[in-house]
């Protein structure tokens, strides 16, 4: 795991987008996975500048969500489908057919959860994985307690992640759905490179956890120290808890200039 410390949310966007930028130089036809919430949204922001000043193109990559709401309408403006198509999809090239968003208003939840992760396998897997990362150190909607090695299924909110989510809600927790489908920890593991963003005193907590606790299901993100390739991108006050803050600055300001992030 690696571990980047940045001045602010936008510059661990900006990198963010510097990374899926040099990927699909590589390999135009990429698989991306997309996260909602507040944390990918510079990362979105710079993305869209990149396309408008003709620096990358999306019209061969395809996207798969990391979660959805159960029961929500279709058009409902804080479901993601609706997100991820107002904040990212609908402002670069990236054909609508090649984004992907588990059913969450589907008659038979577990089958499209079976059919979620089959569409995944026959992509071809992730290629970068976008996460964002709750309170509660949950990735993905992967509340604390579930599974290391779970697979994309119905999840019940925890009320604390119900009271986050209010926001988006017009702050009525009441308005929050309390089930959702969610990739699972096993299915983000198998992205070949998962990129974490966080910022704000109120992912401190999280992060300390996640990078410097035990891997345990009580920090469902914790999991990705066991990632290939998983990079962690924050800002000063989501750091501000890290023991090895020193080591991590040390060790990216001295990086090989060829090894990318």
């Amino acid at each position: 795991m690696e571990v980047v410390i940045l001045p602010s949310a936008a510059a661990a966007g900006a990198l963010a987008a510097q990374a899926i930028r040099e990927l699909l130089a590589t390999k135009p036809a990429a698989v991306l996975g997309l996260a909602t919430g507040s944390s990918p949204l510079p990362v979105y922001d710079a993305l869209a500048r990149m396309q408008a000043a003709g620096e990358v193109s999306f019209s061969h990559a395809s996207a798969f969500a990391l979660d959805e709401y159960v029961g929500l309408p279709a058009d409902h403006p804080a479901g993601y489908r609706a997100v991820i198509r107002t904040e990212f999809t609908e402002r670069v090239d990236m054909p609508p057919a090649s984004v992907h968003v588990p059913d969450g208003q589907a008659t038979d939840l577990q089958a499209a959860c079976r059919g979620y992760e089959a569409a995944i396998a026959e992509a071809g897997g992730v290629d970068l994985q976008l996460l964002g990362i709750g309170s509660d150190g949950h990735i993905g909607f992967n509340e604390p307690g579930s599974s290391l090695a779970s697979r994309t299924r119905v999840k019940t909110l925890t009320e604390l992640t119900r009271a986050d989510n209010a926001r988006f809600f017009d702050g009525d927790m009441d308005l929050v759905p309390r089930h959702c489908l969610t990739q699972g920890l096993g299915t983000i593991m198998e992205s070949r490179h998962a990129v974490l963003l966080a910022s704000g005193p109120g992912k401190a907590d999280a992060v300390r956890a996640m990078v410097e606790g035990p891997v345990s299901a009580r920090c469902p993100a914790s999991v990705l120290q066991f990632h290939p390739h998983a990079t962690v991108l924050v800002d000063e006050a989501a750091a501000s808890k890290l023991e090895l803050a020193g080591y991590f600055r040390y060790t990216y300001a001295n990086k090989p200039d060829w090894q990318g992030l």
